[in-house]
């Protein structure tokens, strides 16, 4: 079997970081749009390697700051695309660009949220999605891709404009998505996947 395919086209995630525990739906830090970055430090760089550890731990493929509760527009994800190749990489300030016109087709799939733990339901999205904005030293970074991919770059950046996924179903899926939510509250305590 053949190596599995890791993209890395602005280098390797962080490594090194702290487990914390995740900031849940509900919490204002997760509803309001995300202070910009500003300083490319080695503090921005603990953070990033701590957001790493906490999505490896959660089992997740994005995770935004906010998710953590810091209040800084970026997000880090390791998330692979319709081939199955694996996408990796950290976006500050990200700008998201999606297709318009004929180009823009939407797919239906399911989506959950590490901050709204144990739930999935459909959500449409459209199936390309482009980032930029700049990594973890100030340079600009640009990622772009299609199936699973193209969800994690808009959900998280998303998360830096202050909105859920929720915030994007009908009424009828955000009340099947807290049932489902409810149901498997207990499998993650308040400091999950820290602890």
């Amino acid at each position: 079997m053949p190596a599995e395919t890791v993209h890395a086209p602005h280098g390797p995630l962080p490594t090194g970081g702290a487990v914390r525990p995740i900031t849940r739906w509900g919490t204002p830090v997760m509803h309001r749009a995300q202070q910009p970055v500003t300083s490319y430090d080695e503090e921005l760089r603990t953070l990033a390697a701590d957001m790493v550890a906490t999505m490896y731990a959660a089992d997740g493929v994005g995770l935004a700051a906010c998710q953590i509760g810091v209040d800084l527009a970026m997000f880090v994800f390791d998330c692979p695309d319709a081939s199955g190749e694996r996408t990796v990489g950290v976006v500050c300030n990200p700008v998201l660009r999606l297709p318009e016109g004929r180009d823009r087709q939407l797919e239906e799939d399911e989506e959950g949220c590490l901050s709204f733990p144990g739930a999935y339901v459909e959500c449409a999205r459209p199936d390309h999605a482009a980032v930029t904005g700049t990594g973890l030293d100030g340079a600009p970074v640009s990622f772009e891709g299609d199936g699973l991919l193209a969800r994690c770059l808009q959900h998280e950046t998303d998360h830096t404009l202050g909105t859920v996924f929720g915030d994007r179903l009908s009424t009828k899926l955000r009340k099947r998505l807290q049932k489902a939510h409810d149901r498997s509250v207990e499998d993650y305590p308040p400091e999950w996947p820290a602890g």
